[in-house]
């Protein structure tokens, strides 16, 4: 029996929807032949099975031989992505656009040069629109080999000129590979460590950003030389807590797409993505008012363009999306409002379980379960926790890992299961000391639950004050600022103090424009 996650096919035909089914088997049967029976039998029968079993399949087709499998599956397999290619051309340009270099190959291997460099002339001025530097290589490469190589009466200057334009665009390639690799890198860096936790840390950023961070004039620059050097500052400043800076390249990063508006239509998922970042910006920085704007302006776009959507750009859509709306939530305190999302939330995980990756789904579990603690609901919220615990993912989010137990002491904490609490400590304080993320709020936190756990509620009083105290002094040094990010504890001791729900507590620092630490 094959893993249903690793085989290609059947993840394929899980992906499809209904209009692309249904225009598969409008194809297959133009071109079928009686040979073809055991391919669409194979279609219709993965269709059919919740996950992949090879013996189920062999089963369900009785003409179809083991060692025929393979075969049929690889020719099913290239059948799809041919009739997936031919429906999407029409949606997506530059499927179409590197057909017309297909056609330009055909015409020039038939000796019909003048004929293969019109196409590629309408070509390039396509990619130059489209601002696809990878493919206006390629047919300027295309162009040079047909000069080079056959006498094509061309005007006296084009080598000149085919010349300039080809160094003009290794130039910018150059550009967008090294600015794209520096991008990937400080994301990659981010999901290792997170927020920069120390000196040491600060100093390896700035360090790697600097040697790593080519010299290039931004006058004169592409829309993805700059795209990608807004992603990398973007990274470089959010891992560094310099939210204020984050804002400014989050926004650089959306006004490019009012500086070339034909890009939204031609790489969706990259504006939605813009938004996304432009979003936790203003997340960070506590602006509601520009964050329901820029929600708004995202939730309005998806709607607009729901129909055209491809999947990869509908799972991204859908994590933007729900992220911005529960972060809303966080806000403006209403977290049990918020909590109307979570079966909307499960249903789009699910639906996307095939195409959402594991980080986005450590994090949704961890704002649901934060959503749950903050309207009150304790067992929830431990629920969501144990999820992430659960989960096999190794170092990834390591940062959220270890908040995710904390939190989840203090759930149990808050239910009275101090037994509980007792027996966890101990593993919890190894998790967090292995992944060396034992900040000092961390550390106060755990030496607070092991010694207060069975105290009376006069002294409990007492000591959520003295704890509270320590974290806001704790809070002046600007690297253990980052716990707050990702759980306002202090919040929650206000609401121990006080005797009052925790989202009662940041309602009222939202109404009142009171900085939570």
């Amino acid at each position: 029996m094959s893993n249903s996650q690793n085989d290609a096919l059947f993840i394929l035909i899980k992906t499809l929807t209904k209009a692309e089914k249904r225009n598969f088997q409008l194809a297959f049967n133009r071109d079928n032949t009686k040979e073809d029976v055991l391919f669409i039998q194979l279609f219709q029968t993965l269709d059919k099975l919740k996950e992949y079993d090879e013996a189920e399949v062999l089963k369900r087709i009785p003409d179809l031989k083991k060692q025929q499998l393979s075969n049929v599956k690889a020719h099913l397999y290239k059948h799809l992505l041919t009739t997936l290619r031919l429906l999407y051309k029409t949606k997506d340009p530059l499927i179409e656009l590197r057909e017309q270099l297909d056609y330009a190959r055909v015409l020039y291997n038939k000796g019909l040069y003048n004929q293969s460099l019109k196409i590629l002339a309408k070509a390039k001025v396509s990619a130059r629109e489209q601002e696809e530097v990878m493919l206006y290589f390629e047919i300027v490469e295309f162009e040079k080999l047909i000069e080079t190589r056959h006498i094509t009466r061309s005007l006296d200057n084009r080598a000149d000129e085919l010349s300039d334009e080809s160094r003009i665009i290794n130039e910018q390639l150059n550009n967008v590979s090294k600015l794209s690799t520096l991008a990937l890198r400080m994301y990659g860096m981010y999901l290792k460590l997170g927020h920069a936790r120390d000196v040491k840390d600060v100093h390896m950023l700035k360090s790697f950003f600097d040697s790593n961070l080519p010299v290039v004039p931004l006058q004169g620059m592409s829309f993805y030389e700059r795209v990608y050097l807004y992603q990398a500052y973007c990274w470089y400043y959010y891992i560094l807590q310099d939210f204020l800076m984050y804002y400014r390249y989050t926004q650089k990063w959306v006004d490019l797409f009012t500086e070339y508006p034909s890009l939204k239509d031609t790489d969706v998922d990259l504006y939605i993505k813009a938004l996304h970042n432009l979003l936790t910006a203003h997340f960070h920085t506590m602006n509601h008012d520009r964050f329901i704007e820029v929600l708004g302006v995202m939730e309005k776009f998806i709607i607009e363009k729901e129909e055209s959507l491809n999947e990869n750009t509908r799972t991204s859509a859908f994590v933007y999306l729900y992220t911005g709306k529960i972060n809303s939530h966080f806000l403006d305190g209403t977290f049990t409002e918020g909590l109307s999302l979570v079966a909307e939330v499960e249903e789009k995980i699910s639906e996307h379980q095939l195409t959402v990756d594991q980080h986005r789904v450590l994090v949704f579990y961890y704002k649901i379960a934060c959503l749950y603690f903050g309207s009150g609901d304790n067992d929830n919220a431990i629920v969501y926790l144990n999820k992430i615990i659960q989960l096999r993912i190794g170092n990834l989010r390591a940062d959220i890992q270890c908040f995710a137990r904390i939190l989840h002491l203090i759930a149990h904490y808050e239910l009275e299961n101090y037994s509980l609490v007792e027996y966890l400590i101990k593993s919890v304080y190894h998790f967090i000391a292995k992944h060396k993320d034992l900040s000092l709020v961390l550390e106060e936190i755990l030496k607070f639950l092991r010694k207060n756990m069975y105290a009376n509620p006069k002294a409990l009083r007492t000591a959520f004050k003295d704890l509270k105290g320590k974290l806001e002094q704790i809070a002046k040094n600007p690297f253990e600022r980052r716990s707050y990010l990702y759980l306002d504890i202090v919040s929650w001791l206000e609401s121990k103090i006080e005797g009052i729900p925790v989202q009662t507590v940041i309602r009222k620092k939202f109404i009142g424009k009171v900085p939570r630490i």
